[in-house]
């Protein structure tokens, strides 16, 4: 059973290739994935037409290297002759995609694949649709059927599944081609604490495939407040490492932090969050460290590095230690068994040693299994899309649809 996977909700463009065997086997066939980190670091942030035009860009050719790396690729004899009114629904708004795909559809075999799978949400809308018209088009012309799948579930399975293999550690953003993955024996009921650049949730399941939320942030998500942080310290986008490094470097002085900033809600009585406090309580402390007495704001000075390194550890202090907060007591709440993190966020060392410490230490919770993907699966892929059209397979469950009634939804909630 072959999967040809699918990611384009924000500025990470992907293609992967998984391979399901009876053994229980999930093998990495094909793994290609672009970054649009230079295209909006200028901007601090995600531009949306950007980051549309950049997935039409990529996809294809991404999808070139996916399929060759799994064998798939074969090119065809003679140009292949099909009905083009097929990808006329590209032809308003998506025609830089059409311009790529007619091209490769024309020279290239249909690949041995039985489905694909596709981020429809949440996320970017004018990002997602380049994703959705891209499994739309080719499932079209290959007669093979699409599932759909919800980023955020894609989050949560990745940690559900465990690296089989021994291969070398490999850079982010590396193909990872020949990794192999096993389904974790889950016990439920399984919390998952969802920790990204747009989403910070708390999700309850019962079963892979049955979720509910019980908590989100009722503002920034953790990731963006991160970002928002790392551009008032003048440091690059994504700011997460950058203000992550810095406050690892406060630590490891040993010394009294001069700052503390608020945790919002750390105490309410559900599961919600909120970031922008913390946000503003950084923009006071460093605005009132930079204006000098009688100067105004454009004139005040610069902070010096170790203001920054305390600032930044004064930050991931309490976003982390809200973070935990939260898990924990919905994790006694719920009589949770399992808990996974995922998300840009989970690959946060600090809030991965922090939050096993703080399950080891309690008593109460020391029988859960606590469960982080693999960094180079944190951020968003296209492996993790297949990994959660992997479950469908293995429970046989598996939930298709017409390719034409495929449709983005930036808002789409588990």
């Amino acid at each position: 059973m072959k999967i040809l996977s699918i990611e384009t909700s924000c500025d990470e463009t992907g293609i992967s290739v998984l391979e399901y065997k009876d053994t229980g086997v999930v093998s990495l066939l094909g793994n290609a994935l672009s970054s649009q980190v230079e295209i909006h670091a200028k901007y601090g942030g995600v531009f949306p037409a950007l980051a549309k035009r950049a997935h039409a860009e990529k996809i294809v050719p991404l999808l070139t290297q996916a399929l060759d790396e799994a064998y798939l690729l074969e090119v065809a004899d003679e140009p292949k002759l099909f009905d083009t009114e097929i990808l006329s629904f590209l032809d308003s708004k998506e025609t830089l995609l059409k311009e790529n795909i007619e091209p490769f559809l024309k020279y290239y075999e249909k690949p041995d694949l039985d489905y694909i799978a596709v981020t429809v949400g949440p996320g970017l809308e004018p990002a997602l649709w380049v994703g959705v018209n891209t499994a739309r088009a080719l499932s079209s012309v290959w007669n093979i059927p699409v599932i759909p799948i919800n980023h955020m579930e894609g989050h949560i399975v990745t940690a559900a599944f465990k690296t089989e293999d021994s291969l070398p550690a490999m850079p982010a953003h590396a193909g990872q081609t020949g990794k192999t993955f096993t389904l974790s024996e889950i016990q439920f009921p399984l919390l998952s604490l969802l920790v990204s650049g747009g989403h910070t949730e708390l999700v309850l399941a019962e079963s892979l495939g049955s979720y509910k939320k019980i908590g989100q942030t009722r503002d920034d998500a953790v990731g963006e407040a991160f970002d928002k942080v790392a551009r008032m310290l003048g440091l690059p986008y994504p700011g997460g490492p950058a203000v992550s490094k810095l406050a690892g470097e406060f630590r490891a002085k040993n010394i009294e932090n001069p700052f503390t900033m608020p945790r919002p809600m750390m105490h309410s009585k559900d599961y919600d969050f909120s970031f922008s406090g913390i946000k503003t309580a950084m923009l006071y402390a460093i605005r009132d460290l930079t204006a000098q007495a009688g100067l105004t704001i454009s004139n005040s000075r610069e902070l010096e590095n170790g203001e920054k390194e305390a600032l930044a550890c004064a930050f991931e202090d309490a976003a982390i230690e809200v973070l935990i907060h939260k898990t924990l007591k919905a994790l006694e709440e719920y009589n949770a068994q399992t808990l996974i993190v995922g998300g840009g966020v989970a690959g946060n060392t600090y809030l991965r040693s922090e939050l096993t410490k703080a399950i080891s230490t309690r008593q109460d919770l020391v029988q859960i299994a606590l469960l982080f993907p693999e960094p180079w699966l944190a951020t968003d892929n296209a492996v993790m899309i297949g990994l959660a059209a992997m479950t469908q397979v293995i429970s046989s469950q598996i939930k298709t649809r017409n390719p034409e009634e495929l449709r983005a939804d930036g808002n789409l909630s588990l």
